[in-house]
């Protein structure tokens, strides 16, 4: 199931706490929602509202994927030069290079992971300005079954500027993270 990510910017954090306790009320799960702001204990001072998690301000998933990609081409290649210059046909025969490869894997993985905590998430980057202005970014991931509880809960919030839309958060992630909600707030109060 296709989920699309709606964002709205605004400067009140009463108001968009009143907003997701509405969205929820219509049956829209905590997890689906999120404020990103650069003032974070402001954001925690409202105890309904789901802030965005540090690790998730940051690009290490996005830049550790590139690094993947690029350790996967390097991999390669330190295959096929070993194998074209005859380097394998040794005593040691292909696992030395086989090992080389899962460590330039590796660590262009982590390389990248590592360049991307030192940036911002990209797909916040677009809010950067209103971000540094002091505003909050409101977002929220929704079925297309949850989108007519959104357009009613939103005409209540004025002040809530519609700031797009984009991607969401893949269905499955967004269930198995209700799923463990549920299962730390049953079993363990």
């Amino acid at each position: 199931m296709k989920m699309l990510r709606h964002f709205f910017i605004s400067d009140d954090l009463d108001d968009l706490e009143v907003f997701e306790e509405e969205l929820e009320g219509a049956g829209v799960p905590t997890p689906q929602i999120h404020v990103l702001s650069l003032d974070d204990t402001a954001v925690e001072n409202h105890v309904h509202l789901h802030d965005v998690q540090s690790l998730m301000k940051k690009d290490i998933i996005h830049s550790m994927s590139i690094g993947a990609v690029v350790g996967v081409v390097l991999a390669i290649l330190v295959l096929v030069v070993a194998d074209s210059a005859g380097w394998t046909d040794t005593a040691a025969g292909w696992m030395p290079f086989i090992f080389l490869a899962i460590i330039v894997l590796g660590f262009s993985t982590w390389e990248g992971g590592f360049v991307g905590i030192q940036r911002p998430n990209f797909h916040f980057q677009q809010f950067e300005q209103a971000l540094t202005q002091g505003r909050h970014v409101f977002f929220v991931d929704l079925e297309p079954a949850q989108e007519a509880a959104l357009e009613r809960i939103v005409t209540k919030h004025p002040g809530a500027e519609l700031a797009g839309t984009g991607p969401a958060a893949p269905h499955w992630l967004v269930a198995w993270q209700r799923k463990l909600t549920r299962f730390f707030g049953e079993t363990m109060p």
